[in-house]
């Protein structure tokens, strides 16, 4: 049986490794405290995702003058706070801590803004998204255009082999899933999306991009949003409503 004396202990004992795991993150140096906030928050750990430190602390950090650190601090907020909405026993926090997330939200935009390198863009949007909350599958859509090419199912209901969409330097094509083993695979063209038929996600994404001067993920989102066709059934589809499906 928990007394109310061990409880607070534990919160106190809480509280501190927290206090001490958040000092040694704002050096933007230490990859280990970044390493084990992850573990303790968001990979079953022993601390609470809603302890009062939490969200403030990751605030303090995204709104600090380190690059590092607020990247990686919004990174992670912004992955607790989707976790959170998918458990039952956590789903109020973004409400319960809506100053909070007020304040990631406007530490992610000025942070995007200033962002030059393409891939650290890539992460401080979908650290943006997963802020907002409106779409849980921010993940799968910023990790293609950053490793540059998604693994997803062919939307026929007879399925076909998990198959590739290849967005980047290697070019702009759908393939077989082995497409990188031989020089026989089968490849066909993307279909990129027009700029000015975007909507939606694809249209507000588009346009910051822009804005904020990377054409390169501007392009990389237009196919991203546009067309692929399955390399088996020749089946032609949307890759961003096949990257939600397979984030799901």
């Amino acid at each position: 049986m928990t007394t109310r004396s061990s409880a607070l202990h534990a919160d106190g004992a809480d509280s501190d490794r927290l206090k001490a795991l958040l000092e040694r993150a704002a050096t933007g140096r230490d990859s280990q405290a970044w390493s084990d906030l992850w573990t303790e928050l968001y990979h079953n750990g022993s601390l609470d995702v809603a302890h009062p430190l939490v969200l403030p602390g990751l605030a303090g950090l995204a709104e600090a003058d380190d690059a590092d650190a607020a990247a990686s601090a919004l990174h992670l907020a912004g992955a607790l706070l989707v976790q959170a909405d998918r458990r039952y026993e956590t789903r109020n926090l973004r409400h319960r801590y809506a100053p909070e997330v007020a304040r990631l939200l406007d530490a992610a935009h000025r942070w995007r803004q200033v962002t030059a390198d393409p891939d650290d863009y890539c992460c401080l949007v979908e650290a943006l998204l997963n802020l907002e909350g409106d779409i849980h599958w921010a993940n799968g859509l910023v990790w293609g255009l950053v490793n540059e090419e998604y693994e997803l199912e062919c939307p026929d209901p007879d399925g076909c082999a998990p198959l590739w969409v290849i967005i980047g330097e290697r070019g702009f094509f759908s393939a077989a899933e082995d497409y990188g083993l031989s020089d026989d695979v089968t490849t066909l063209p993307l279909h990129p999306a027009e700029p000015h038929t975007l909507e939606g996600l694809g249209r507000r994404l588009y346009d910051l991009a822009r804005t904020d001067g990377h054409e390169q993920v501007a392009h990389a989102l237009t196919h991203a949003f546009g067309e692929a066709t399955c390399p088996e059934c020749r089946q032609r589809f949307s890759v961003a409503e096949q990257i939600a499906a397979c984030s799901g």
